[in-house]
């Protein structure tokens, strides 16, 4: 494993190759002979944390290609002491009486200032010309900006405003103190329903809209109806919702009508009130979501998401204590130990109150951590190679349950780790030999010759299924020791056969170019077989399952076979055509970041440990010396930093169209292009990097190209307008509210015929 390590200044830089057992104290020693500074004046931090030197990488989760800052503290400067002359005694007598003085005076006006503020606080009973105390009315709520019905308890004079109590007309278990709204934020009670037949474009009126959820129940707001479809079959409504008392809107909205539209009342004066006005309330509350999904706000029912996640009952709410981390509800006498009575201040739940021996205090070291081994009694470094180390990158250009190639990945394509087969998303399980799942197919399998009876004939191999093998003690493999079964990752790869499932006897595929895809990829593992990579993991290409069955094995236990075949329109890696191929691709070994820097630091390690024993036997170094050629050999796969030569890779006459069609994106396309000798790998993420949504991060789809040449998904441009930033997400240019948003249809083409399928995961 290998970190980066990196000053504040950015003046030093390097790469060591470590141990997560490496201790921060041999950390320091490294860095300080790399820098060239005093071990005495380092100090090493990750993530804002001091690193401490007892501690090792591991007990703080540094990872492969994690960046270590290092701060190389300055020279202490000499302190200056300025002295100056004290001032006469008279001098600070008098400054002592002016600022008591000062201070009286200040009190004094706070006293003044705290009388006239409570004066303007008084409330003073008053009236109004269009309400008054007890009418039923629809009151905005300022954080959902949504019309909620409220009764109005009293009008005060507050100052020189009108202030009304109001207080929400909502279930008991939802109703909150009485509050102050000015007369801007009320409006009567909106009560009568209007006909579908009788609206008309243009008229405002009040509907149920859920901004995250249009087809779940949601709050009311004001609708500017802009499109009526009313036909037998359907009744859509759609327009423009405005946002409580404020300027917000959200264009092009599709209204549920079923829980009703109502008409927007107007306020009518007092003295024009008839003996029905209040009769015109009604007597049932509007439709609102309820806060609880899991009882629906039933007072009756029991639920722990809503009340007492112990009881579930609803009862005693003042002897319920909430939870300041989770807001989880508990009663005090559900507790463990229950309390007697509610404490002050904040109060954590079991779940989340933290130990306060494992808080880290000011001066203290970091917990360290141990990680846990069933094997005894060894002293194996596990902290130093690859398999130990976390994905730092992840496939996203498909889902998880792609099925066929990868776009962008070309058969061929090597990678020196398997981390890095599951980052680039061809096999993405570290370890399990397939992946897919149990209920929907196989969708990717890697053949290392591992079990058993396993047989590799290139277009052809028969693979053994998993399971059946005892794996304790932290082993990694084991001899067949129980019969497999067809459940699991078994069973998702019988289900890539293009036949009915079998789970007893097998079965073979009536047309087996017509069963699902999987990607197989081969290891250098295979040492048996001549068609594996001399070093790495290779894309294969796709196969299709021909048959599966059971059968004793060897070792005398049941295990599956699988008959696999390939079919895939490219040729094969390991023939002349195939060979041709990656040369014409410019497809080289795929190694990690970093890593030629890593392999030169720990070349240069082991140059200077054989300078430093040249006085030691010539036998010995002869022996020393081949072991670590043959090491090196194996690692770096002749890993040069010579230049490499041109690819002789072309685009497809198609593609090559489409581009010099894009003019709009030229010369993104042109720095593009000068990645075309070094083959369609580096080409390839040049266009991911280049054409990259600046919002989802992802690569665009449906794009929109903007005047300042960016480009931007519409669906994100979309919701960007819809939160009401009408600018460009990536230079902040300004766009108009009106902006049409137009596809790029000849990017989209473009990136669609270089990426096929990448679009199903949008």
């Amino acid at each position: 494993m290998y970190v980066k390590c990196v000053t504040f200044d950015n003046r030093h830089n390097g790469i060591f190759n470590v141990s997560k057992l490496t201790t921060i104290a041999q950390m320091k020693e490294m860095v300080s002979t790399k820098f060239n500074a005093p071990l005495d004046r380092l100090s090493l931090y990750f993530q804002g944390k001091h690193l401490e030197d007892d501690c090792n990488l591991h007990d703080y989760s540094i990872n492969l290609n994690h960046v270590i800052q290092v701060r190389i503290k300055p020279v202490e400067l000499e302190k200056i002491r300025i002295k100056s002359e004290p001032e006469d005694k008279e001098n600070i007598d008098d400054n002592a009486r002016v600022a008591d003085e000062k201070i009286e005076i200040k009190e004094e006006v706070n006293i003044k200032e705290e009388k006239v503020k409570i004066k303007e606080e008084e409330e003073i009973e008053t009236t109004s010309d269009h309400y008054q105390a007890g009418d039923a009315i629809d009151c905005t709520d300022t954080t959902v900006g949504a019309w909620y019905e409220a009764v109005i308890l009293k009008i005060v004079k507050k100052g020189d405003s009108t202030v009304f109590k109001v207080r929400w007309d909502l279930p008991e278990s939802r109703n909150d103190d009485a509050f102050d709204v000015e007369e801007t934020s009320i409006r009567p009670r909106a009560w009568r329903t209007l006909d579908f037949n009788d609206l008309e474009i243009g008229q405002k009126v009040m509907v149920n809209y859920n901004l995250e959820s249009p087809k779940e129940i949601g709050h009311w707001y004001d609708l500017t109806i802009s499109k009526i479809r009313n036909v037998r079959t359907a009744k859509e409504l759609k327009g423009t919702i405005h946002i409580g008392d404020t300027e917000r809107t959200i264009d092009d909205c599709e209204i549920n009508i079923k829980h009703g539209v109502y008409q927007i009342e107007e306020p009518v004066l007092i003295s024009e009130r008839d003996e029905t006005f209040n009769s015109r309330v009604p007597t049932t509350r509007r439709i609102i979501p309820a806060e609880c999904k899991h009882c629906n706000d039933n007072p009756k029912r029991n639920c722990r998401e809503c009340s007492c996640t112990v009881c579930g009952k609803k009862t005693d709410p003042h002897h319920q204590i909430l939870c300041d981390e989770c807001d989880t509800v508990y009663h005090i006498s559900c507790l463990n130990p229950p309390l007697a009575e509610i404490p002050q201040g904040d109060w954590y739940c079991p779940d989340c109150k933290v130990d306060a021996d494992e808080i880290v205090k000011i001066g203290e070291k970091v917990k360290t951590k141990k990680k846990q081994s069933k094997v005894v009694g060894t002293n194996r470094d596990w902290g130093k190679g690859m398999a130990c180390v976390a994905r730092t990158k992840q496939c996203t250009i498909v889902g998880k349950d792609h099925k066929g190639p990868i776009p962008g990945v070309e058969v061929g394509q090597t990678w020196l780790y398997r981390l890095q087969v599951s980052e680039a998303g061809v096999h993405r399980p570290h370890i399990a030999g397939i992946s897919g799942n149990s209920n929907v197919c196989a969708y990717s399998l890697v053949f290392s010759g591992g079990y058993e009876g396993d047989e590799d004939n290139g277009d052809t191999f028969l693979y053994t299924g998993s399971g059946g093998r005892d794996l304790s003690g932290n082993k990694r493999t084991a001899k067949q020791s129980r019969d497999q079964v067809l459940t699991l990752m078994n069973k998702a790869l019988a289900l890539n056969c293009n036949a009915k499932l079998d789970t007893k006897n097998g079965a073979v595929a009536t047309n087996w170019r017509k069963g699902i895809p999987i990607r197989v990829v081969r290891s250098w593992k295979a040492k048996h077989s001549k068609y594996a990579p001399e070093l790495g993991y290779r894309y294969d290409g796709i196969y299709k399952v021909v048959k599966y069955w059971p059968e004793k094995g060897k070792s005398g236990f049941i295990v599956w076979r699988y008959s696999l075949k390939r079919d895939d329109k490219s040729p094969a890696p390991w023939t002349k055509a195939g060979k041709a191929e990656i040369e014409r691709l410019g497809l080289k070994m795929v190694y990690p970041d970093n890593f030629e820097a890593a392999q030169e630091e720990k070349n240069e390690q082991e140059n200077k440990k054989e300078n430093d024993n040249e006085q030691k036997n010539e036998k010995e170094n002869e022996k020393r010396g081949l072991k670590r050629k043959t090491k090196n050999d194996a690692d770096t796969n002749e890993v040069s930093s010579a230049k490499k030569p041109k690819a002789d890779f072309q685009l497809d006459k198609k593609i090559r169209d489409l581009i010099e069609e894009d003019q709009s994106n030229k010369k993104i396309w042109e720095r593009c292009m000068e990645l075309i000798t070094e083959g369609s790998q580096a080409f390839n993420d040049k266009v991911k990097l280049e054409f990259a949504c600046p919002v989802c991060q992802e690569l665009v789809y449906k794009p929109v190209t903007l005047s300042c040449t960016h480009n931007i998904c519409i669906s994100c441009l979309k919701r960007s307008f819809k939160a009401g930033s009408y600018n460009c997400p990536m230079c902040r240019d300004p766009l108009d509210k009106d902006y049409k948003m137009t596809e790029n249809k000849e990017l989209s083409s473009a990136l669609l015929t270089m990426f096929p399928g990448y679009e199903n995961s949008r």
